[in-house]
């Protein structure tokens, strides 16, 4: 049977920065359906200098889908960078644009 401590260690939270052709092109709600298809809870808003700022959390696996994923981002956009860091898990709930 699972502990809480096999839980935790199933979870991932991470903090994303997406730069490139990632503001304008859909990438923000794309990210938003693909976070809810895989389950993962946390958000998505665009900075001021362009970038794409993330957080995300939920199942290790397919919080590393996600990531994949942002790496390319949609189709009329492109990702020159994606700044990827580990953090503390924060009990989001749902995925939100901001």
């Amino acid at each position: 049977m699972p502990t809480p401590a096999d839980d935790v260690r199933s979870q991932r939270a991470v903090h994303l920065i997406a730069s490139g052709r990632v503001q304008g092109v859909g990438y923000r709600w794309q990210a938003r359906e693909q976070a809810r298809a895989l389950g993962i809870d946390g958000w998505v808003k665009n900075r001021g200098d362009g970038r794409v700022e993330m957080v995300a959390q939920g199942d290790r696996r397919a919080v590393g889908r996600f990531i994949a994923w942002a790496r390319s981002g949609p189709g009329y956009g492109y990702v020159d960078d994606l700044e990827v860091a580990d953090e503390a898990p924060r009990g989001l709930t749902g995925f939100d644009v901001r």
